[in-house]
């Protein structure tokens, strides 16, 4: 027996621990490729700034980002393509680190979700200078800045992890 009353057979056989977390990995591709072939359908049927709206609140619509979020820093002279590229690169080896070290399957594919958003992204930013967004979603002159499926996973990713950090807190009796 080991601590907290599980076995040794069971921390091997647990999909989450160690001995299989690389098959989070797994769901990390699935986003890249989501993303990939998502924003490779676009490039071949949109030209830049050319719109379809398919509602009354969402269009598809080519635009790229050279910035970060909410085009953070776009307008600067390209000096934040290996800044982003660095990030992501970086965020890459800690997120890898972190599914190593195991957890439970919310906290996993949280960071399984972030780490395909980010290489999705960075493959962009290495071979276009920028990122793909087609995605636009708007309301009596609102309009949210457009993303990609990249960006929608990252999103995914972090709520997950929000949700998992109070789960955890609930189960210690934290407020």
């Amino acid at each position: 027996m080991t601590s907290a009353g599980t076995t040794a057979s069971s921390v091997l056989h647990d999909p989450v621990r160690a001995p299989r977390w690389y098959l989070w990995l797994l769901a990390s591709v699935a986003v890249v490729v989501a993303d990939q072939i998502t924003k490779a359908a676009m490039l071949s049927a949109f030209r830049p700034g050319e719109f379809k709206s398919l509602t009354s609140f969402f269009t598809l619509v080519l635009s790229f980002n050279t910035g970060a979020a909410f085009s953070f820093l776009a307008g600067e002279s390209g000096w934040q393509r290996w800044l982003f590229a660095g990030i992501a690169a970086a965020a890459t080896l800690l997120i890898v680190w972190l599914l190593h070290r195991g957890r439970d399957a919310w906290y996993s594919l949280g960071l399984a979700l972030i780490l395909g958003g980010a290489l999705g992204n960075l493959w962009d930013r290495l071979t276009m200078g920028a990122v793909v967004d087609f995605l636009l979603f708007h309301y009596r002159g609102w309009f949210f800045p457009a993303f990609n499926v990249a960006d929608s996973a990252i999103t995914a990713g972090a709520a997950l992890l929000i949700l998992d950090s109070f789960r955890h807190r609930h189960a210690k009796g934290g407020a």
